[in-house]
């Protein structure tokens, strides 16, 4: 006779989710991931596999937070550059009671290279936030708030690299201003 289980399944993954984004994969053992998500280890295994299967889960369901706070983030906004903001505050302000930086990126640096699954997960992650960049510079050339000097996906490719850095800077020290400066000046950079 199976037991039912007695906890969340989204709410412990989101419990790890949180432990990975703030330690990262090797930093991060099976014990700790046991005492920050509240399950005993056979659950953890029986639910969601090995430690590399749970990472790939996480990575998974903060790709999923994220697009659904940008995604609403965008549609709300009244114009291409209210919309921009947003991103790039999601960029440099990370989402409320996350750790700094973006899992995706921290994942990339930490482990892309000899992990083919993170590769492909954090790949697919920048193609789908390099195409809302693009939607919404093409909407910024189309309405006049954008310049139309260049194609709207090699800027987007440009503002996302630039968001790859400002990600990677908010897990410093650095202070926010500084981020937002940069920020301010490569949407400046859109402008006619």
């Amino acid at each position: 006779m199976s037991r039912n289980k007695e906890f969340d399944e989204i709410e412990v993954l989101d419990k790890a989710m949180q432990l990975f984004w703030k330690q990262g994969y090797e930093k991060t053992s099976m014990s700790d991931l046991v005492e920050h998500m509240g399950i005993h280890r056979r659950s953890l295994y029986d639910t969601f596999g090995d430690k590399h299967t749970l990472f790939l889960k996480a990575m998974e369901r903060y790709e999923s937070k994220i697009n659904s706070s940008l995604a609403g983030g965008v549609k709300s906004s009244k114009t291409a550059t209210e919309a921009l903001q947003f991103a790039v505050d999601i960029l440099i302000y990370g989402e409320e009671n996350g750790p700094s930086g973006c899992l995706m990126v921290n994942s990339a640096v930490e482990l892309a290279a000899r992990d083919a699954d993170v590769n492909k997960k954090s790949t697919e992650a920048f193609t789908t936030a390099e195409q809302m960049l693009k939607e919404i510079i093409f909407w910024g050339q189309r309405d006049g708030e954008f310049s139309s000097e260049y194609d709207a996906g090699a800027l987007s490719e440009y503002l996302h690299n630039v968001g790859v850095g400002l990600r990677s800077m908010a897990r410093t020290s650095i202070p926010r201003e500084k981020l937002q400066r940069i920020a301010s000046i490569s949407m400046q950079l859109l402008e006619e």
